[in-house]
């Protein structure tokens, strides 16, 4: 049965809130770019594409978010033209519809793509354009997705204010929502609270990276100051959960929540995890998949959606992650159902428009392809 569902994988819809458009390029895309604009990669990593790809996620498996978040130098560099941007933003959204995503979020910081002198605006106007144009591509060969942008600003620069006001400025262009990212630990959401007054007045959707780097104290600082909507990984919160040796009448370890757990489960408050990623950058105790967070977050029934954060560093697809989680820690159709109901339930789009995505796209293919396992 393992192996029938795994077989079925690729085919199941998927909805992807969590991936960074600079994470996720084409290791042959990086080598065309960088030979076109001049930039060096690292010796090792010029031979050919194979060769590139390993070395990127050999770099982010260094266990450090630090080396990590290294390897974005090299994408980011390739990534300072229209046509480098749209060209990037197509081929993400192309790659994500052949791996069964119906709907995605590509977040990414135009900040860091100016270096070349795009102003703000023509960034989010070059990946728009690229990923218009995957999806009319995407929709020729047969798989309708649907992609929208989240713009982020980096947490060290100080540019919060500008960029939320880009976002908020291409919100009826493409924008849906925005985010902060970059080093979590020092630079919390406190460091520039009229942000937050700001998009709540705009009534402006919010994500923001936390419990990754940093502990719950971030978490809570994203939920109660930032209000967000939804949280980029958040898995440290079972850093407020004890977990107990004994068991309830369901046979599951008792977990004592703490009271920022309680809430974040309460309101429902996603979270957008990434286990493979996380592996790489040790941001839980977790070692193995089967003991990831994610499979214990959801038995307790926080809104938990599964998410790749950076294909390329993490050699992964949202096939991949589902895949890994059935093989190695027991997940079952129904698990994967779940985190893809939950995620279509977060989407940054209207209601009427997540109701359209779950009754006419994903109820349906999982109806069809459950019915394939019996």
């Amino acid at each position: 049965m393992t192996q029938a569902l795994v077989d079925l994988i690729p085919d199941l819809p998927k909805v992807l809130l969590h991936d960074h458009l600079d994470g996720g390029l084409r290791p042959q895309t990086v080598l065309e770019l960088a030979d076109e604009v001049g930039h060096e990669l690292p010796p090792a990593a010029r031979a050919d594409a194979d060769a590139l790809g390993t070395w990127f996620v050999e770099s982010a498996d260094s266990g450090s978010l630090v080396r990590y978040l290294e390897t974005f130098d090299h994408t980011i560099a390739v990534m300072q033209t229209p046509d480098a941007l749209a060209r990037v933003a197509r081929e993400a959204v192309l790659d994500l519809a052949a791996d069964g995503v119906v709907y995605a979020e590509q977040r990414w910081a135009p900040e860091q793509h100016v270096q070349r002198g795009l102003s703000l605006a023509e960034t989010v106007e070059a990946v728009q354009s690229g990923i218009d144009e995957g999806i009319r591509e995407a929709a020729a060969a047969g798989r309708i997705i649907r992609v929208g942008q989240l713009v982020t600003a980096m947490r060290h620069t100080d540019r919060w204010q500008e960029i939320a006001e880009l976002a908020v400025a291409y919100r009826d262009r493409g924008v849906v929502g925005f985010d902060i990212a970059g080093p979590e630990d020092g630079y919390p959401p406190s460091r520039h609270a009229e942000i937050w007054r700001y998009l709540a007045e705009q009534d402006f959707p919010v994500t923001i990276h936390a419990g990754e780097a940093a502990g719950p104290a971030s978490i809570a600082e994203a939920v109660h100051l930032g209000q967000a909507d939804r949280i980029g990984h958040g898995v440290r919160i079972v850093e407020d959960i004890t977990f107990h040796d004994s068991f309830d009448d369901g046979g599951e370890r008792r977990a004592e929540l703490g009271s920022l757990a309680h809430w974040v489960r309460d309101h429902q408050i996603t979270l957008e995890v990434c286990p493979v990623s996380n592996l790489q950058t040790a941001a839980t105790s977790a070692t193995s998949i089967a003991d990831h967070p994610i499979t214990r977050l959801k038995e307790l029934d926080f809104a938990v959606a599964l998410s790749t954060d950076n294909r390329l560093m993490s050699r992964t697809s949202m096939t991949h992650e589902m895949t890994r989680l059935v093989t190695e820690a027991g997940w079952t159709i129904d698990d994967l159902a779940d985190v893809t109901m939950t995620a279509a339930w977060s989407a940054f789009v209207h209601h009427d428009e997540r109701r359209e995505l779950v009754d006419a796209v994903i109820l349906p293919g999982y109806q069809k392809l459950e019915g394939a396992l019996r």
